[in-house]
């Protein structure tokens, strides 16, 4: 068995505790102990503890690094006149990939709002906790469109619109809507496969996978939709552009797919009726064994 405790869920919540050096955990939805030690107080902020701030900063930056990234990207790529899109592509894929494996432990590196949806319908975090997190993934969004647009130059930002996705190729908003389904199914289903799900091989590098996951969305998708997979994306440059045309479609989209996958992974692969609990006994949550999936 793998060194870690799996499925312990704390106060109602499902939470995924992986063993790490110094005390340092990596959960899912349940409270963290604080990052310095068990032993540690949590000290708090007005209205806030400390181990709340924390995520939330943690989410603030890599909402923050995929839409400077992403925007920059496509202002870049249209300074460079590259329509390969592959340079956007591996841009946006690195940007969530190496996030994810700075912070990941931290917060859970969501960084996108329709995954913390997912994680709030399958009860894997606490709705007090999911709101605070899309607080910073919406706002870290909205500063780095910001900054985007203060640092570059006026004529590259407004040639991209700023990034903002958007509908191309005779691509209408029904059809939009549900290609950006498409594409955060996938990557919400990674998400709960390589991060979530501790049975898997590449848990240890859930980045790694989640981004390529992305790279491989914007290589497709990107000519029709933009490929944004992610509300905070496309609200950054939709805010400070004034850019809104058929804005619900990355709204509406995302959260869609979102739901689909984490629910389907939820009670397909993580909660199956028939199977034998594994792991210690205080972690409180039946889980399959790993001869019970490679079984079945």
């Amino acid at each position: 068995m793998r060194p870690s405790s799996v499925g312990a869920r704390a106060n109602g919540d499902i939470a995924y505790d992986v063993v790490r050096p110094i005390s340092i955990q990596k959960s899912w939805g349940g409270d963290l102990r604080s990052i310095a030690g068990p032993s540690d107080a949590i000290r708090s902020f007005p209205g806030m503890s400390e181990d709340t701030l924390r995520r939330a900063v943690a989410e603030a930056i890599g909402a923050f690094t995929l839409t400077f990234v992403g925007a920059g990207a496509a202002a870049a790529a249209g300074v460079a006149h590259d329509t390969t899109l592959i340079g956007v592509a591996i841009a946006n894929g690195l940007a969530i990939g190496v996030m994810v494996c700075a912070l990941g432990y931290i917060s859970g590196g969501h960084f996108n709002p329709a995954i913390t949806f997912g994680f709030l319908i399958t009860r894997r975090i606490k709705p007090a906790l999911a709101g605070v997190y899309w607080v910073a993934q919406f706002g870290g969004a909205a500063l780095a469109a910001l900054l985007v647009k203060e640092l570059l130059p006026r004529a590259t930002t407004e040639a991209v619109h700023l990034g903002v996705p958007a509908l191309g190729n005779g691509v209408d908003a029904t059809s939009g809507m549900l290609l950006e389904a498409v594409f955060t199914f996938f990557l919400v289903l990674v998400v709960f496969g390589a991060a979530v799900d501790t049975r898997g091989p590449f848990n240890a590098v859930a980045g790694l996978a989640i981004g390529l996951t992305i790279s491989i969305d914007v290589l497709f998708g990107g000519p029709f939709t933009g490929a944004a997979m992610n509300p905070s994306r496309a609200f950054g440059p939709q805010l400070v552009g004034d850019h809104w045309s058929n804005g619900w479609v990355w709204y509406v989209g995302p959260v869609l797919g979102a739901a689909v996958a984490a629910l389907l992974y939820e009670f397909l692969y993580l909660r199956p009726s028939a199977s034998e609990p594994e792991g210690p006994p205080a972690s409180g949550v039946l889980e399959p064994g790993v001869s019970d999936t490679s079984a079945s």
